[in-house]
């Protein structure tokens, strides 16, 4: 029979030691998730922005466009319930009347006149609420607001805003 017997100094681990090694492995796991969910986090609200950031230059291109080919005297900045804005230019004894109209977070850009009648969305996430989206005419400048929010309602709920001041051309 062959028993192997200890030494005076060798020895298994004591208890304290365990628990010291417990709770230092404890400590490690923590910091490594909560730095991995701040990452996770961090990435969402970073999409998020860069999606609202995008819708708001969107619409201000698209909008900013149809300024700058519209007469003043056919800029309606306050149309009907339901639409947001309504501009129209005349070429060549051609009338085009564009209308934009804001529903569920998304705004809508309707031409019609010298064709057929096409209906394009121009961005999402688009906030309805005057105070953040709108259209003013201040003398011969409109100044069109728009404000996206991404996210909206969460914890990683993102908003954008830009100001597009355009000057339509000339009436004739």
């Amino acid at each position: 029979m062959n028993i192997k017997r200890l030494h005076k100094d060798q020895r298994g681990l004591t208890i304290i030691e365990l628990l010291v090694v417990i709770v230092l492995t404890g400590l490690i796991t923590t910091a490594i998730t909560t730095t991995f969910f701040q990452v996770f986090d961090m990435n969402a609200r970073t999409a998020n922005h860069m999606s609202a950031l995008s819708q708001v230059q969107q619409a201000g291109k698209i909008v900013s466009q149809d300024i700058l080919q519209t007469q003043e005297d056919m800029i309606d900045d306050s149309p009907t319930t339901g639409e947001f804005l309504k501009l129209g230019w005349t070429v060549q004894n051609s009338t085009t009347v564009v209308t934009y109209t804001l529903e569920d977070g998304e705004l809508w850009r309707s031409e019609s006149g010298g064709g057929a009648p096409m209906m394009t969305r121009v961005a999402e996430y688009i906030d309805s609420d005057p105070t953040k989206t709108s259209c003013d005419l201040e003398g011969d400048v409109l100044i069109f607001t728009v404000t996206a929010t991404v996210g909206k309602g969460t914890v990683h709920e993102e908003s954008e805003q830009r100001i597009y001041r355009v000057q339509p051309r000339p009436g004739t």
